[in-house]
């Protein structure tokens, strides 16, 4: 306890860090703000009694999680940064299959990288104008407009409204990369999920008090520290594959004499593809609703049977299809980001080569048969945590506060928090090596090639 309040001490004695840290927490209480001004027209206490019982039941309750209450206070951030997230899929898919945006993305440097930062947030737009229509319909259905406000102008403002909501909260993300610490896109997001966790952990402590007492409470938080470690082992974790550099002669005339190549080793990540077979699988799962929405009778869902499990995101039918869909994504966007003959390339012109593999087309086949091997447990991983919350409603958690337990929700938390404790480290660490230099005393310590980031 004493060496984290010095280390939190020190990080208050960086100006620059001390800087970014309070203009990072500005912004967001901004974000958080904005959650809480409701949309002009919009009756928020109809809204909420109409979506009170089926907010944690259904999938519109993970979007609710994700805006951070927004979505249910029908608040101008209440579709949040998710459009953005939406268009950056696609702008990075379409790089994938795109000769034009492949042309961006690797040859035109930082000139093609400021023409796709600009094509992402026209397509946000576009995108929230969308989504801001279809969310005012959901809103018309529960029955929350104002019969006073006429409809033309609510349908009008409003859609401009959400639509300058979302940008704004882009701004906001962006501010908070290029100015204060961390990815702003991702803490935008990460706050939201935090927001939710008090008033979702408050529930939890009440209930299981009053019908099962304190231990099945202290297993349940047991049981959430050990899926959050072996998250982050899995984030962190990767396959190193040893690599050599080929021997040069060192020396002049007949001194020459041949020095042994130096050795390091290619990191491929066990879950390469992060965050996002998760969120592609659920973007699909997301069709049975939009279908279900066509039955809906008096703002209720009138389908039953499979349409009905469907928009349960803790039924037995949901989980299965979303745990295939997972690992299947997961091995897809794995092959789409890991180039395994860009790698045999670098080796080549770095005159590296792995121990025992031929270069070229043998280390090419030997890095895409590593990647294959190794995806198979962090994309079987990633389907259980995707499903982990289901298996904790099925023991008895609320299911606000089992959406903790797993999925995106955790996965994004986890990320966020490493890289943003990367960042705050980074910082510390080249204070102590001024602090160290002056003294005399140098540290260090080695990182293995990380070659991803190099080509």
């Amino acid at each position: 306890m004493k060496k984290f309040i010095e280390t939190l001490q020190n990080i208050w004695k960086i100006p620059e860090l001390r800087q970014r840290i309070i203009f990072t927490l500005g912004m967001l209480a901004v974000f958080r703000f904005g959650s809480y001004v409701v949309l002009p027209g919009v009756m928020p206490e109809v809204l909420q009694a109409a979506t009170a019982e089926r907010s944690a039941h259904d999938i519109l309750g993970l979007i609710n999680i994700f805006t951070g209450g927004a979505f249910n206070n029908a608040a101008v951030f209440a579709l949040g940064i998710m459009p953005y997230i939406t268009a950056a899929i696609i702008v990075q898919l379409l790089g994938f299959a795109v000769p034009y945006f492949q042309r961006l993305q690797q040859k035109e440097g930082e000139s093609g990288r400021k023409k796709l930062t600009q094509i992402t947030r026209l397509l946000t737009v576009a995108i929230t104008l969308v989504q801001g229509g279809g969310y005012l319909s959901l809103v018309a259905s529960f029955g929350a407009i104002d019969p006073n406000v006429p409809p033309g102008i609510f349908w009008i403002s409003n859609i401009i409204i959400l639509s300058t909501g979302t940008t704004f909260a882009m701004w906001l993300g962006e501010r908070i990369t290029d100015r204060g610490i961390g990815n702003g896109i991702s803490l935008l997001i990460t706050i939201g999920i935090i927001a939710m966790l008090p008033q979702a952990f408050a529930f939890e402590v009440v209930a299981q008090v009053e019908t099962s007492g304190f231990f099945i409470l202290v297993l349940e938080l047991a049981c959430l520290f050990l899926v959050v470690m072996a998250t982050v082992l899995i984030v962190q974790g990767v396959r190193k594959i040893p690599i050599q550099f080929a021997k040069r002669m060192v020396g002049r005339g007949d001194a020459n004499m041949p020095v042994s190549g130096a050795r390091d080793y290619i990191p491929l990540k066990v879950n390469a593809s992060g965050v996002m077979p998760i969120i592609f699988a659920q973007a699909l799962m997301f069709l049975p609703m939009t279908l279900a929405q066509y039955t809906m009778q008096d703002g209720e869902m009138a389908a039953t049977g499979w349409l009905s499990e469907l928009n349960d995101p803790f039924s037995l039918l949901y989980s299965i299809i979303y745990f295939v869909l997972v690992v299947v994504f997961t091995y897809v966007y794995t092959a789409l980001i890991v180039n395994p003959k860009q790698y045999a390339e670098y080796l080549k012109r770095q005159n590296a080569f792995i121990p025992g593999i031929k270069p070229g087309k043998a280390t090419e086949e030997f890095i895409d048969s590593t990647t294959t091997r190794v995806t198979l447990p962090g994309s079987i991983f990633l389907g259980i945590i995707a499903i982990l919350p289901a298996v904790a409603v099925a023991m008895g958690v609320n299911p606000s506060f089992a959406l903790f337990f797993g999925g995106t929700s955790l996965l994004i938390l986890v990320a966020v928090v490493l890289d943003t404790l990367q960042q705050v480290e980074s910082y510390l660490l080249m204070r102590k090596y001024d602090g160290l230099v002056k003294s005399g005393r140098i540290k260090g310590r080695s990182q293995g090639m990380q070659i991803g980031a190099s080509m």
